[in-house]
């Protein structure tokens, strides 16, 4: 269908900027549509691109299938504008993404390699672990559905498990694409008592989405991101359920300026206006998040007096942070031990 389409454009002088392995995304982007849903989708992308396809039709096909997920109920499609690029810090778990990038295309089929299955992030709660998952997506240029466990459960008998086999189906109907699974342990944390609190329906749900993990053969690439270990049921992080599991732990110096850097550049500054330097040494503890929310309290004393932001309204505003890390400090040392023999460093840094 696709050589058809490129056929009939060039008959029109539309101009045709595609390489093979663009027109393979191209084609697998279109999975899950109709034919007649394809061909609308990339005479769009040629209009909009004013008598030009290229690989902007790979979003434009996407699009199209925001359609799909939003008659589902059961997923969120994300259109995310979010880069690996914008993430301080975690250059282990980026280049184990980045060697990835092209595993979905049939080049890496014909040298013998899967399809990656997923990976699940376990960690300090405002790290990057879900915008790392927002970011693969885009990076990636692949559709990023997210899997909202809680919406799966229902009230009739066998519904649930009905929600589970429908958004695996639409998920893998879309393939390739991202399923993103946030705060899993919290969707199955009742996985445990199931028989005595709702008759062994998360019992089953949990098990039919393990099984899936494990044999599926379509290609959903499946990000998990986890808090709390102590509520992850041991059958989730067996191996061959991901590909990698990996420990995202609080910013070293180093990333914290990297972050520092991110958040500054985001809220239209100049970051050589700054020393990015010492404000990571002053926001020693705190997450990626909270240099964010550091930054724009900032900016409100700055707006808040008519003037521009300084270095001193961040440094004040430091002052008076009290990081999560030191109002969780035994939760988060008892993550960091749990991580320690069974997950993946996330940061190319070296432990203390």
């Amino acid at each position: 269908m696709l050589t058809q389409v490129i056929e009939r454009a060039r008959r029109g002088e539309i101009k045709i900027d595609l390489d093979r392995r663009q027109r393979v995304r191209l084609v697998k982007a279109c999975l899950g549509l109709t034919q007649a849903e394809s061909a609308n989708a990339i005479a769009k992308a040629i209009i909009q691109a004013k008598g030009r396809l290229d690989s902007d039709a790979i979003e434009a096909v996407t699009a199209e299938k925001q359609q799909i997920i939003r008659k589902s109920g059961l997923l969120e499609f994300y259109a995310s504008e979010e880069q690996l690029t914008g993430v301080g810090g975690l250059e282990t778990l980026k280049e184990w993404l980045r060697k990835r990038v092209r595993a979905f295309g049939e080049e890496a089929r014909a040298f013998g390699l899967p399809e990656p299955k997923g990976i699940l992030l376990v960690g300090v709660q405002g790290c990057g672990k879900s915008l790392v998952a927002k970011s693969v997506a885009n990076s990636w240029r692949l559709p990023l559905l997210r899997l909202d466990v809680g919406r799966l459960f229902a009230s009739l008998v066998g519904s649930s498990e009905e929600n589970l086999r429908t958004a695996i189906k639409v998920a893998e109907s879309i393939a390739p694409v991202v399923l993103w699974v946030d705060e899993i342990e919290k969707g199955f944390s009742g996985v445990g008592s199931s028989n005595v609190s709702d008759a062994g329906t998360a019992a089953r749900v949990f098990g039919s989405f393990v099984t899936w993990l494990q044999e599926k053969k379509a290609p959903v690439f499946v990000i998990a991101t986890a808090n709390s270990v102590e509520h992850l049921p041991p059958e989730l992080v067996r191996k061959g359920r991901f590909d990698e599991i990996f420990f995202v732990d609080l910013p070293d110096a180093h990333e914290r300026t990297a972050i520092w850097q991110i958040h500054i550049k985001k809220r239209n500054r100049n970051p050589e206006q700054f020393d990015p330097h010492t404000l990571a040494m002053a926001s020693d503890g705190l997450s990626g998040a909270e240099i964010e929310q550091a930054v724009i309290a900032g900016l409100y004393e700055a707006f808040d007096q008519g003037r521009p932001l300084e270095m001193s309204d961040l440094l004040d505003v430091l002052q008076d942070t009290v990081p999560l890390s030191r109002m969780m400090a035994e939760e988060i040392d008892a993550l960091r031990t749990w991580a320690r023999q069974r997950a993946r460093r996330a940061s190319a840094r070296v432990e203390k």
